[in-house]
């Protein structure tokens, strides 16, 4: 792996190998490897693309055709008229073959086809490219949307759990006399509010599960989650000007779209070769063997080769070759404008993602730091609320901001991770060696 870009994924301790009975992330992406649909395609599209090369090299090399026939005839004379003429019939066969070959000599628009032959296996393959880049994102987005769906889930469940216990109490301290019976409608009113939370957050997660299994064909029960002492680092190198140029550079999109303009470029200077003559070496050599013929009934056979070179000028055909060539033209201005639009828009994405990045691991950095203050709150409001201090409703609150928190942390961590992987995608240098250093950051 390229130490200069490496997926920035720093984990801060090192554990003991684990027994692996849940699912990884590695083995998620070879599952969908094996079975997504567009993938599949990508695939077959590439070994299409590829057929291109020898296509385009075929219009420059010799043609070899043999035709071949075998008639049988039969000839009735009827007479007709006053001269006594005997009725009379014979059959008579006429069998022949023809060899042709040419070669092309001076064909430029052939050599044309035969250039762009090449560039559009070079197309072919950068789409190969991309569509294997963004599987994997896919797959790294849809991984992670599982497990924030289930950390989603976990929390709104322990949320539930801890209101329930706070609406005992409160039900508790309302029949002795020590709460009113606001803090039992309070806790009732959230404990219910929380449990809607947790069916959205448990039909939130099937869908998610479904999402993943369109991808890999199976449905897991269990994703081996991201450990929650993992510690993110800025991309490497941390320069967003580097990754931009890397993207404007390398980036699939830019490589498929400088294609389609070296294709555009020389359909150009194919429209315009239709003004040029075109000559070939032409040679033929056949034979005929017949029994007969509607004259006479000798049997002969003819022997007959040729070579020579065939020349052909292209005089006038209405205007229309001049009308593909300025066609061509403005198709060729046309797809350089979408190269600078491809260069333009990968190097936003790459922008984008970088800073997603940044931003992410500052947001983690505050959300675990809010999550320590969250639960100091916590703690501190349950105990005033012991001491006559603080009321229900406070406890509640400040339950939900620590539930919160921890939600907001995990898909904080995650979205990260995954703009981690889309700014790779940008710059062309993802491979499966980043999904297994993310494995790394995960645990049983």
């Amino acid at each position: 792996m390229n130490r200069g870009i490496r997926f920035a994924l720093l984990v801060a301790s090192c554990t003991a190998a684990q027994a692996v009975a849940a699912t990884d992330l590695v083995a998620v992406y070879r599952d969908a490897r094996a079975f997504d649909a567009q993938y599949a395609a990508a695939r077959f599209a590439l070994a299409a693309g590829r057929e291109k090369l020898p296509q385009g090299r075929a219009l420059v090399l010799p043609t070899l055709g043999l035709t071949a026939g075998d008639t049988t005839s039969r000839l009735g004379l009827i007479p007709y008229g006053p001269t006594p003429v005997p009725e009379s019939a014979r059959n008579f066969y006429n069998r022949n073959y023809l060899l042709s070959f040419s070669q092309p000599l001076y064909r430029p628009q052939n050599l044309i086809q035969y250039d762009q032959s090449e560039y559009q296996v070079r197309q072919a393959e950068a789409t190969f490219g991309q569509a294997d880049q963004d599987l994997i994102v896919r797959v790294v987005q849809a991984y992670v949307d599982v497990l924030g769906a289930q950390e989603t889930l976990t929390v709104a469940r322990a949320q539930t759990i801890a209101i329930g216990e706070q609406l005992a109490q409160a039900k508790r301290n309302f029949e002795v006399g020590t709460a009113t019976i606001t803090d039992t409608h309070e806790a009732q009113a959230r404990f219910d509010l929380s449990s809607a939370q947790e069916i959205t957050a448990q039909n939130d997660l099937d869908n998610k599960l479904r999402a993943l299994q369109q991808i890999t064909g199976k449905l897991y029960s269990d994703l081996k989650p991201l450990r929650h002492d993992v510690k993110l680092s800025p991309p490497d190198p941390n320069n967003m000007q580097t990754w931009t140029e890397l993207a404007e550079k390398q980036g699939y999109p830019v490589q498929i779209q400088e294609a389609v303009t070296e294709i555009a470029k020389l359909q150009a200077k194919f429209s315009k070769a239709g003004h040029y003559p075109t000559i070939d070496l032409v040679a033929t050599y056949g034979q005929t063997q017949q029994t007969g013929s509607t004259i006479t009934a000798a049997s002969a056979q003819l022997n007959l080769g040729s070579i020579g070179v065939q020349l052909a000028l292209p005089l006038y055909q209405g205007g229309g070759i001049s009308s593909r060539e300025r066609e061509a033209a403005a198709l060729y201005e046309k797809s350089m404008q979408d190269l600078e639009n491809a260069r333009r828009s990968i190097a936003l994405t790459s922008q984008q993602s970088y800073l997603g990045v940044i931003s992410g691991i500052a947001q983690v950095g505050a959300l675990e730091q809010a999550l320590v203050s969250s639960q100091s709150a916590l703690e501190s409001n349950k105990l005033g609320y012991e001491v006559g201090v603080r009321i229900n409703i406070d406890v509640l609150n400040a339950q939900q901001q620590v539930f919160t928190t921890q939600r907001d942390l995990a898909l904080a961590r995650y979205n990260t991770i995954v703009n981690h992987f889309k700014l790779r995608a940008a710059a062309a240098a993802l491979k499966e060696e980043d999904l297994q250093i993310m494995n790394s950051a995960l645990t049983q």
